[in-house]
């Protein structure tokens, strides 16, 4: 399975399906990254109302969008040192919401947040760049 495949299919099991068919890899993976703060956005909010239940439904949501999608999509062989890299970091944000989860730590979930956000922002400005080389 391509790495892009196993990216959809994260991103569809996660319930993130709008505009998935018509993605594509490089917008699927700012799609991953979108789904993955709205379910830390939420995370905070069910954190601050005290609904531990839904705080973990939706840091689980999150988890699973950057484990099995951001992380599941890249391809260590081709990718060399900077997917190992992503792959880290990737790994060090799922700790991260399982710390918050575990402990209801809000300034987990805000490290965490930051974290994909400047990835996301890196993310969305190489696409540009990227059209305009092919």
């Amino acid at each position: 399975m391509t790495p892009a495949r196993v990216a959809i299919n994260a991103y569809v099991q996660t319930g993130i399906e709008t505009g998935v068919p018509e993605a594509d890899g490089h917008r699927l993976v700012l799609m991953l990254f979108e789904g993955a703060l709205a379910a830390i956005a939420n995370a905070k909010i069910k954190l601050a109302a005290g609904d531990i239940p839904s705080r973990g439904q939706a840091i689980s949501k999150a988890i699973s969008i950057v484990e099995q999608g951001l992380r599941g999509s890249l391809d260590t062989t081709q990718g060399g040192e900077l997917a190992s890299r992503l792959d880290g970091l990737y790994h060090y944000v799922c700790v991260r919401l399982l710390d918050a989860n575990l402990r209801a730590d809000l300034k987990a979930l805000e490290e965490a947040s930051a974290l994909l956000t400047q990835l996301q922002d890196g993310w969305a400005q190489i696409g540009p760049a990227q059209r305009q080389a092919a």
